[in-house]
C-alpha cells in the first residue's frame, strides 16, 4: 500500500514591506511522503515572498512535470514558476523557455553550493532566471517551526525575512545567486 500525503493547515500573515504587499492567507498543504518538514516550511516561504492572489501550489515532489509553486495567467501561460532544490541545467533551461520569470531555491548547504560551481556560469545567460539560496542552518529553523496547525508571521523587509509562530522566530538566512 502506497503512504499517503500528511496534510498540514498554515495561516501566513504577510507584511512584504519590499513589495508593499500585505495578507492572510490560509493554506492547506499536502506534505508528500519523501518531502521533509524543512521543504515543506520552504514552499511556505517561497509562497510568501511571492504572494500573489493567482499563485498555486503544483503537486512538487510527486511529479516531474509540475513545479512547486506557480502562477499561470487567464490565457494557460506561466507568469512565474517557482521550484526547489538543485534541477539539471535542461530542466532549468525547458523551465526558463516555458515561464516569463523562473524562480529556484536552493537548500542544501555544501550540496548546493557544489551544483552553483558546476551550473552557475551555464544559467549565467539565463534573463529571466533567479536563484536563491536558503543556509541549511535556516532550513532547520524553519522545520522546527512545522506543526500540523499552523499560524505563521511573515515579514519581509529590505530582503531580510522573518517568519514566527507564538513559540518563537526565525531569521532566514537568504543568499542571491544569479
Amino acid at each position: 500500500m502506497a503512504l499517503k500525503a500528511t496534510v498540514f493547515k498554515a495561516r501566513l500573515q504577510i507584511s512584504d514591506m519590499d513589495r508593499h504587499y500585505y495578507g492572510d492567507h490560509a493554506l492547506t498543504i499536502a506534505r508528500h511522503p519523501s518531502e521533509t518538514d524543512e521543504r515543506m516550511m520552504l514552499r511556505l516561504l517561497a509562497f510568501a515572498r511571492h504572494a500573489h492572489e493567482d499563485l498555486a501550489f503544483g503537486r512538487g515532489v510527486s511529479s516531474d512535470d509540475d513545479p512547486d509553486l506557480w502562477i499561470r495567467n487567464l490565457t494557460g501561460d506561466i507568469e512565474l514558476l517557482i521550484q526547489l532544490g538543485q534541477p539539471g541545467e535542461r530542466e532549468i533551461r525547458r523551465a526558463c523557455s516555458h515561464a516569463r520569470q523562473v524562480v529556484l531555491y536552493t537548500y542544501s548547504g555544501q550540496g548546493a553550493r557544489i551544483w552553483w560551481e558546476q551550473l552557475g556560469n551555464k544559467l549565467a545567460g539565463l534573463s529571466n532566471l533567479s536563484i536563491y539560496d536558503i543556509s541549511p542552518e535556516s532550513m532547520a529553523a524553519l522545520g522546527q517551526l512545522t506543526v500540523r496547525s499552523m499560524d505563521l508571521n511573515i515579514t519581509i523587509q529590505d530582503g531580510a525575512i522573518w517568519v514566527s509562530d507564538d513559540r518563537e522566530s526565525v531569521e532566514v538566512d537568504i543568499r542571491t545567486r544569479l
